[in-house]
């Protein structure tokens, strides 16, 4: 048989097993199973919130149960190990069971979900979650929660941290699911955090410690506003100990200066640029042209006068 089809016959058989034990065992407060195979044969760890009625006087019951295995799941020498819950209010199983019971009594659904899901963070759970799907109140089916506490959805956590519990209450009207989920006491959840006050941050983060120190932020927030500001636009802050400009340096410049125009010698300073120049040549070459066409009209004009009188004169 392919790997695949082992997988898959393998936990429907476990299914089944865990329907039996809720058939059989319901009453005695079946609160889940674990079953391992061994080479000595099936060994099944049953979880129970009464272990006395699940083993019987003088472990009847546990033979019956025992024989039942053998004869309806083909299994090799099952050894059932009972084992009681310490806590049956933080047991997914066990209070799905009880709250499908309720409803089963009589209990108004609203009532019966409150009340047990105050039992379940009383008991100490992180947080629960209780869903009721069915026709809770009329003929239309409908869907209530009640929520307490801190509850995963999915990922890794809610597969390997959350307990679930699944019942089942037959009502006149037809039957309510009851879906049940508990994050226990102290479950390690991988977005948890603490705060240790009363550690040193040098031995913890030596290294950070250092870096803070060199970057010297603590320096710059005691600082003058000035000094800060400036270190906040990226500009060096004008150090304490830098060298003061020296004077004998500038009056000699000064001197240099003074030395290489004098006072006395007349110096040239052209009174138009080239660029002015330029702008002059090109209005006279502009006002040059002007008067050449007006030179050319007045011709033109003369000699169509000259034109008319000649006409008239032949008329």
């Amino acid at each position: 048989m392919a790997d695949e089809h082992q997988f898959i016959e393998n936990g429907l058989q476990r299914s089944q097993i865990d329907e039996f034990f809720q058939e059989e065992l319901g009453r005695a407060g079946y609160g889940g199973m674990d079953v391992a195979k061994t080479p000595m044969g099936t060994q099944i760890v049953l979880k129970a919130e009464k272990p006395g009625m699940v083993i019987g006087k003088g472990g009847e019951n546990i033979r019956k149960v025992t024989t039942a295995l053998e004869e309806q799941f083909n299994l090799e020498d099952p050894q059932i190990d009972v084992q009681e819950v310490d806590e049956p209010d933080l047991n997914a199983r066990i209070v799905a069971d009880r709250l499908a019971n309720a409803l089963e009594r009589g209990w108004y659904f609203r009532k019966a979900g409150h009340t047990t899901i105050d039992r379940i963070m009383e008991a100490g759970a992180l947080g629960a979650e209780i869903v009721l799907s069915g026709k809770v109140t009329g003929a239309r089916s409908r869907v209530e929660k009640f929520n307490r506490g801190y509850i995963k959805h999915n990922g890794e956590p809610a597969e390997e941290v959350v307990d679930h519990g699944q019942g089942v209450a037959v009502m006149k009207l037809g039957t309510i699911g009851v879906n049940v989920k508990i994050i226990p006491p102290g479950a390690e959840l991988p977005d948890d955090f603490g705060v240790h006050e009363e550690m040193d941050p040098e031995e913890l983060v030596p290294e950070a410690v250092e870096a803070n120190e060199a970057e010297g932020v603590e320096e710059l927030l005691e600082g003058e506003p000035e000094e800060a500001e400036a270190a906040e636009e990226g500009a060096e802050a004008p150090a304490e100990d830098a060298v003061e400009p020296d004077h004998d340096l500038e009056e000699d410049v000064e001197e240099v200066i003074d030395s290489d125009v004098d006072e006395d010698e007349d110096v040239d300073i052209p009174d138009e640029s080239p660029i002015e120049e330029d702008l002059d040549d090109l209005e006279e070459d502009v006002e040059a042209e002007a008067e050449e066409l007006m030179a050319e009209m007045d011709d033109e004009d003369e000699d169509e006068d000259a034109a008319d009188e000649d006409e008239g004169g032949d008329a």
